[in-house]
């Protein structure tokens, strides 16, 4: 995630995530699950542009991009539930500067959808505040703040590939690995995803994420296709009958491999190329399953 200064502003793409495989280790004693996740960032973004205010006013700017269908993407949050609000708080309480800041948040991530919209729009506001306000943070000092606002903050700050673990705030980022190219399918229900993982049941045995991550590095597009998984996915199925339905849906396509992006309903393909991928989302856009996009990692 880059930030780009426009005289008195900074203007941030704040991308989405795929999880290409997610597994749920151990209920931890804080409340959270212990996890072990695969994210990718992809080419669907909201777009952050921060004004620092003298006046010391935090204020938000939040509406859906021009285009689609605003019942499909979700509700929008009032200003002080939003992320990116909460996120520019949070630093400037840790920070103590007295500044303010003007945020005009462009969305097209869909909410609700296991896509990461709010986690990125909130690390796209910690880097454009700490550009704005001159605060000179590393990213690191940043991830301090970011694991506060949520388990998917840290990984927006730098995007791309990783491994997450613990709650997903411990990243270890996979470097040298080809684009990847996918659709993806948000239909018109979202979930909650505390509902979602209350009807996860812990697997006696895990399934393991290094030969996923070997495959990946080979670029053996086949073996990458029969090693994504996704354990929170029976139990969004379990909610949600659009999950079953997306599921019946790209089994009828030639992707290489299908499955939920995090805690849903969001539901996405691995194409072989980015003319397969536009392809199969004009074939998906034609059976009326939501909103799609045909997008490529961000590496």
């Amino acid at each position: 995630m880059n930030v780009h200064r426009l005289a008195a502003s900074a203007v941030v793409r704040a991308p989405a995530k795929l999880n290409l495989f997610f597994e749920v280790l151990a209920k931890r004693n804080d409340g959270f699950h212990e996890i072990e996740t695969l994210m990718v960032s992809v080419s669907l973004y909201d777009t952050l542009v921060a004004t620092a205010d003298p006046g010391g006013q935090v204020s938000l700017d939040c509406r859906w991009a021009a285009h689609g269908r605003q019942d499909v993407r979700g509700r929008l949050p009032p200003e002080h539930e939003n992320l990116a609000t909460r996120a520019v708080e949070l630093l400037r309480r840790r920070s103590g500067v007295e500044y303010g800041v003007k945020l005009e948040l462009i969305k097209r991530i869909p909410a609700a959808a296991g896509l990461g919209g709010g986690s990125s729009d909130a690390a796209a506001a910690l880097l454009a505040a700490n550009a704005v306000w001159k605060l000179g943070w590393g990213r690191e000092a940043l991830a301090n703040v970011a694991v506060e606002l949520g388990s998917d903050v840290p990984f927006f700050l730098g995007g791309g590939v990783a491994v997450c673990r613990g709650r997903g705030e411990r990243i270890e980022p996979v470097a040298g690995l080809g684009s990847l190219h996918f659709v993806v399918v948000r239909p018109p229900e979202g979930l909650s995803t505390a509902k979602v993982y209350a009807n996860c049941r812990v697997a006696p045995e895990p399934r393991p994420l290094a030969p996923l991550v070997e495959a990946l590095r080979a670029g053996d597009m086949r073996r990458i296709g029969r090693l994504i998984h996704n354990r929170l996915q029976p139990a969004a199925e379990s909610l949600s009958p659009w999950i079953g339905r997306l599921q019946w849906e790209f089994a009828r396509l030639d992707c290489l491999a299908a499955q939920m992006s995090g805690s849903g309903t969001s539901y996405f393909g691995i194409c072989r190329h980015a003319r397969h991928a536009r392809r199969v989302a004009r074939c998906l856009q034609a059976r009326g399953v939501g909103q799609v996009f045909a997008v490529s990692s961000n590496n």
